[in-house]
């Protein structure tokens, strides 16, 4: 990816990101209510992730789980996941607050998801490039798995499938999303998300 490419990139998410936070910041803050109520803690989630270079940052979700889940891998109807959780899972309103990780630069619209130390950061070979990517709300691989927690659900060994089949083939995807990026690609990429 070209410097003018970096700075395109960039310059749509500040401007997107700006607007999406101004537009929804209601609904942010109704949400974060519901989830204080529905999971007796915090509305908001932080968790480190790993971002563009290795460094580490702390990604803003809605929180959807109660307090004390063990586990960064989740399945479908995963006991830990509260009943207002499960409704912004399933459309993606967990994932609102993270405008403002765009609009701070550690993330943007579109890219590999971020990860919890262990996956990105340890990747050698060529599967290294993807750390030169900010991180997405959404991309090519969220895409192809936004049913995930479902696939998931169904396996005996959940972990043990999402390191060696999902996974792979996550990076395999961010590698041609890196390769053959454009500003298109991108608006195509969102406009697919939020139908």
């Amino acid at each position: 990816m070209s410097l003018p490419d970096r700075f395109w990139k960039r310059f749509f998410d500040v401007v997107l990101s700006l607007f999406g936070l101004l537009l929804l910041w209601p609904v942010i803050l109704l949400t974060s209510i519901a989830a204080r109520f529905d999971t007796k803690a915090t509305g908001f989630f932080c968790q480190q992730r790993v971002g563009r270079h290795g460094r580490l940052f702390n990604v803003i979700k809605l929180r959807t789980m109660r307090p004390g889940a063990g586990t960064t891998v989740t399945v479908k109807n995963d006991i830990w996941i509260t009943r207002w959780g499960a409704f912004f899972r399933r459309w993606k309103l967990d994932e609102l607050p993270q405008l403002w990780n765009v609009l701070k630069g550690d993330m943007s619209f579109v890219g590999p998801r971020p990860d919890v130390p262990g996956y990105l950061d340890q990747l050698s070979g060529e599967g290294k490039i993807l750390l030169e990517l900010r991180p997405g709300i959404t991309g090519p691989a969220s895409l192809k798995y936004r049913d995930e927690e479902t696939i998931l659900a169904q396996v005996d060994d959940p972990k043990a499938y999402n390191d060696e089949v999902i996974w792979p083939d996550k990076v395999a995807i961010n590698i041609d999303y890196y390769r053959n990026w454009s500003l298109k690609a991108d608006l195509i990429y969102i406009l697919k998300t939020l139908r």
